[in-house]
């Protein structure tokens, strides 16, 4: 196995174990490599949550303009319920 797919499953076992969920493998390859090569950089893997402005990157940068979700208020509240899940 490679370096992703090693990742991959880290973070497939990190749904399971921390949000209670089993993945859409191929959902979350298909995340995991639009996400390029920041999933190997240490600080860019990981979303400073206690930071609005991070959040808001993220949200502008890869759940609007890269996943193609629209910008809504029920957006909004689903960040806020994975951050509640996944944990800050």
């Amino acid at each position: 196995m490679g370096k992703r797919d090693d990742l991959i499953a880290k973070y497939a076992e990190d749904l399971k174990n921390k949000c209670g969920m089993d993945p859409d493998m191929d959902l979350l390859t298909k995340v995991t490599i639009g996400c390029g090569p920041a999933i190997y950089d240490a600080d860019a893997s990981t979303v400073a949550a206690s930071q609005e402005g991070e959040i808001e990157t993220v949200k502008n940068n890869f759940l609007i303009k890269k996943l193609g979700l629209s910008d809504s208020s029920a957006l909004d509240e689903a960040i806020q319920s994975v951050l509640g899940t996944y944990g800050m």
